[in-house]
């Protein structure tokens, strides 16, 4: 980890990384979301826990066809503010809109 980086922005990159090495620059598929969506959590997954931080992960994603159509969602979790964390990262293509969100809860 860079230390100019704040957690939020590693797991960020971590993120956008796992997204594009799955995705790339693939046109919207209906027959690969499920292959796409789970290649995303355990890249995202795998790619967190290799920083050796004492956090347990929630991974989830969310790979929608860009069409107009409108998507609304909300989490909500209780924890402690003071060492858990969330970051939600929204990537697209010309065809694609991908959300991946991220919870990280203190061992």
């Amino acid at each position: 980890m860079d230390e100019d980086q704040s957690a939020e922005e590693v797991t960020d990159t971590k993120i956008i990384i796992a997204v594009e090495s799955t995705i790339g620059n693939s046109s919207y598929q209906h027959s690969k979301i499920n292959q796409w969506m789970s290649g995303i959590v355990e890249s995202s997954l795998s790619q967190l826990t290799k920083l050796g931080k004492p956090f347990k992960y929630i991974v989830t994603c969310i790979i929608l066809q860009k069409n107009g159509a409108g998507l609304h969602t909300a989490s909500s979790c209780f924890w402690d503010n003071s060492t858990d964390g969330s970051c939600t990262v929204r990537w697209e293509n010309k065809t694609i809109y991908c959300i991946v969100s991220v919870f990280g809860l203190a061992i």
